[in-house]
């Protein structure tokens, strides 16, 4: 398998982040949540919530999710077969997106086989 970051490995629908919020385990730094809940298929899957509320902008928002994607990309051969959503809070405003890609880097670790 490639590192391509396809349809089938994104959480698409409610009932697939359903299935996660339902019951999950938590791993979390101040800028960033990551819930993991295992799934019965053969690679894992991404969500990324982030609430307007919280940021704003639309740009700054899809800027962070391209920085949290790309990370789950290169790592997604590695990790345990989960459903994974980030929940982003609005201390991740404030570093760098070099920082933040480092930070989520040290989260995913958590997650390998």
């Amino acid at each position: 398998m490639t590192n391509v970051f396809k349809k089938r490995v994104r959480l698409l629908n409610s009932a697939h982040f359903k299935y996660v919020f339902n019951k999950f385990n938590k791993i979390y730094c101040k800028e960033l949540i990551i819930l993991e809940r295992t799934n019965k298929l053969t690679f894992s899957r991404l969500g990324i919530c982030i609430s307007k509320k919280k940021i704003r902008h639309a740009c700054k928002r899809n800027h962070i999710k391209r920085i949290i994607r790309e990370s789950f990309r290169l790592i997604q051969n590695q990790l345990i077969n989960s459903d994974f959503i980030v929940v982003i809070n609005a201390q991740s405003l404030n570093i760098s997106q070099k920082l933040l890609a480092e930070k989520i880097g040290k989260l995913w670790i958590y997650y390998y086989q």
